[in-house]
């Protein structure tokens, strides 16, 4: 970038003008542009236009360290405290202090840490390479990257983002994008261009968040969850089914999520709202298996996977598990339970190795060790305090809901003459509601002589003494063999990753409800949050490395507070020196940027005039 000057002849005199120029490359070969015209100037004015363009140039050059992040967009740069150019000899003017003013306050802090991020996971590089170039006018990697950094710091429809969100942010700094350009409609286009690179983007992520953070991938937890739409959401993957989220009104799809044994997301998959848990097992491990390798992984899964069809699918394949079971299977084990040769873990935990109890029907069981198998079975009886005393607890609310139903119910026969076959519906009906305590009543209804309604009930006392004692109790199954009884009894507690995952995104991240109408966007926007969700996990790490611990959250809250501002300082000669400022950090901040390695810019630059 350099300054010339030009000549035009008006009225048959001749007056010389300067001008800013680049050049820049185009397909015929190199050219040069006028960037902006200057007028007329005097010597003094050359030279500092001349060294604005020179500081300009070098900025562009060298390539940046990690702490020293610029912006993507090529018409700014950051200027940092201790830079040559922040220390150079003061420049003095005259300013009317009364005139002082500070405009254009945006988010800054948010949206730098998130790029910060996405560069760290070299996630703007990929998508450069990946998402085709075409003739729109903002690049939809870019328009990506919006979605993303959206999604992670103020979840919203796009809608919202693009009138609201975006112009309130530094982004359009950060990323060289004007306002303008950003639209609802050009970010409904960017999620049909993101979607199709999900499995490509997915295996990049797994690789260099290996390589960052030394992750193990030996262990992989699996789990589902649902997440429902408003509106109609007429596409055949929104069905009604099991609601996780208390909205059996509405429809939803189902998500099987893999993680690592900290949190790490592998991948995903999306299935129709009305998908039983157990029918998705096979296909994600294949998926799973079929992207990475098999690789000697252990898969940790809970009690809703589980079928006798899926463990023999694992075991065919040479694959090792730890399973939760039904809670049916623990009866089987009521002798090992009443045994006192427990093993504490630690306080209020106790965990065993027991074999599968034999007796003259198990001879074919499925469930029993398999003799062609190298690995047999081992099942861990597990039982704790706290898990006790929540069921227990539980068990108690609803026997007295049921007590006092009933109660109720039966004074009403008796002063009233009812249909017994109503009675028994209404009986089945509160029993279903309360069914953690349903079988320990038995009611009975039968008719009277005058045709009315007599209730019967009673309390089972043998279903109450097993449900105290096995209160606090489940039962692991796996055929991992050169594993400990407490080794494997904490790897199967970590798909509490898994469900902590599950919680960031409908909370922090806000993927439900989902409002799209459009089965591709719908797929795009669990992708986007997912993506986000990589970034969240990101700075977890990155905070779990510098000794701030694995959760981001307060991080996150606290340089989101981080603003930059136009300082607009009036001068005596006339023009007005406005300069875009960042917020200095506060005590607390400054620790977190030392702590995270992250050196925040002092001021915004611009490149053009």
């Amino acid at each position: 970038m350099f300054i010339r000057q030009c000549y035009r002849t008006k009225n048959g005199k001749r007056h010389a003008y300067w001008a800013l120029v680049e050049s820049h490359r185009t397909a015929t070969g190199p050219r040069q542009r006028v960037v902006a015209w200057l007028g007329k100037l005097d010597e003094a004015g050359r030279l500092g236009v001349q060294q604005a363009a020179d500081v300009a140039r070098k900025s562009i050059e060298p390539v940046f360290a990690a702490e020293r992040m610029q912006p993507l967009g090529r018409q700014m740069w950051f200027e940092f405290d201790d830079d040559d150019v922040a220390a150079a000899e003061p420049r003095w003017v005259e300013v009317n202090a009364g005139g002082v003013r500070v405009e254009n306050l945006r988010q800054f802090g948010g949206p730098w840490l998130a790029l910060h991020l996405i560069r760290t996971l070299h996630l703007d590089t990929f998508l450069d390479k990946v998402i085709p170039e075409g003739r729109e006018h903002v690049p939809w990697d870019v328009t990506s990257l919006i979605l993303i950094i959206a999604r992670l710091l103020e979840p919203s429809s796009e809608l919202y983002i693009a009138e609201q969100w975006f112009a309130k942010t530094a982004l359009p700094d950060l990323l060289g994008v004007m306002e303008a350009c950003v639209d609802d409609n050009r970010l409904y286009r960017a999620l049909d261009h993101l979607l199709p690179h999900k499995e490509a983007l997915e295996v990049h992520l797994k690789n260099r968040l290996g390589e960052l953070f030394e992750l193990e991938y030996d262990l992989l937890l699996y789990d589902v969850t649902s997440t429902y739409f408003e509106g109609a959401a007429e596409l055949p993957l929104a069905q009604r089914g099991y609601s996780r989220d208390q909205r059996s009104d509405c429809k939803q799809v189902c998500i099987g999520l893999v993680v690592s044994r900290c949190g790490m997301p592998l991948g995903y998959d999306v299935f129709a709202g009305n998908t039983a848990d157990v029918t998705t097992v096979e296909h994600v491990v294949e998926t799973m298996e079929r992207r990475y390798g098999k690789s000697n992984r252990i898969w940790v899964m809970d009690r809703g996977m589980v079928s006798e069809d899926n463990i023999e699918f694992l075991r065919e394949g040479g694959r090792r598990y730890i399973v939760g079971t039904p809670k049916s299977m623990l009866k089987k084990f009521e002798q090992e339970i009443l045994k006192e040769d427990w093993y504490s873990i630690r306080d209020g935990l106790e965990v065993k190795i027991v074999p599968w109890p034999k007796s003259d029907d198990d001879d074919d069981d499925d469930a029993s060790t398999s003799e062609s198998d190298s690995s047999p079975e081992r099942f861990i009886l597990c039982r704790s305090r706290e898990r006790s005393k929540k069921e227990e607890g539980i068990t108690r609310r609803f026997e007295k809901k049921i007590e006092e139903s009933l109660t109720k119910m039966k004074t009403r026969c008796e002063k009233q003459k009812r249909d017994a076959m109503k009675v028994e519906r209404e009986i089945g009906k509160m029993l279903g509601k309360n069914s953690r305590a349903a079988k320990l009543f038995s009611v009975k209804v039968t008719t009277t002589e005058e045709n009315g309604a007599r209730i019967e009930w009673s309390k089972v006392e043998a279903t109450r003494d097993w449900t105290t004692l096995s209160a606090g109790c489940y039962l692991l199954r796996t055929n991992v063999a050169d594993w400990s009884d407490e080794e494997l009894w904490k790897a199967y507690i970590q798909l509490t990753e898994a469900e902590a995952a599950f919680r960031i995104h409908k909370s922090d991240l806000s993927i439900r409800p989902i409002w799209h109408t459009k089965e591709e966007r719908v797929l795009a926007h669990i992708f986007v949050c997912f993506l986000a969700y990589v970034l969240w996990k990101t700075l977890g790490q990155l905070c779990d490395k510098a000794g701030l611990g694995s959760e981001p959250r307060r991080a996150l809250s606290e340089l989101s507070d981080i603003r930059s501002m136009d300082v607009v300082l009036p001068t005596r000669s006339g023009p007005e020196i406005r300069t875009r400022c960042i917020s200095r950090p506060n005590d607390h901040q400054q620790i977190l940027l030392e702590k995270l390695g992250l050196k925040l810019p002092s001021k915004i630059i611009q490149k053009k005039m």
